[in-house]
């Protein structure tokens, strides 16, 4: 399973559960066949940024952090049209340079945009490859991409 879906798996959990463990993170998936450990429980935690409230009866539960109303497409036109160089697809790999320092961003809000033709992409500090599912989504999402950067 990929983090993305334990991710939203989790959160549908917290909000249909009482958590008071992270161990209740993992038996609660392991009903729904999915076999994670603790410490993965610990990390998806961390990078959810995840609370513990307190109970009337004085004992805590995970909860969701308040939501901050940020527009992911937003930020990510932003970012595009102050750092994009160019841009070139290859089969089913697309790849965007752009300034240095800012590939890990852009690369963190294109994820963040969960955009069904991304299967993974990868950066560094001047380069994103974004690897979609078939060449053809590969060129229906760097065309997405570069409609960001003109309007």
């Amino acid at each position: 399973m990929r983090k993305q879906d334990r991710h939203k798996l989790i959160k549908q959990l917290i909000q249909n559960n009482v958590i008071y463990r992270q161990e209740d993170f993992v038996s609660l998936l392991a009903q729904q066949g999915i076999e994670v450990t603790q410490a993965t429980i610990s990390r998806d935690v961390k990078e959810m940024q995840l609370i513990k409230l307190p109970n009337s009866d004085g004992t805590y539960q995970y909860s969701l952090p308040t939501e901050k109303k940020v527009n992911t497409e937003k930020k990510l036109k932003r970012t595009l049209k102050d750092a994009y160089l160019f841009a070139n697809c290859h089969n089913d790999m697309c790849m965007f340079k752009v300034l240095p320092g800012s590939g890990p961003s852009v690369s963190n809000l294109i994820d963040q945009m969960n955009y069904p033709e991304v299967f993974a992409c990868l950066s560094d500090d001047d380069s994103i490859v974004i690897f979609a599912k078939s060449a053809q989504e590969a060129a229906d999402l760097q065309q997405k991409l570069l409609q960001l950067i003109e309007m």
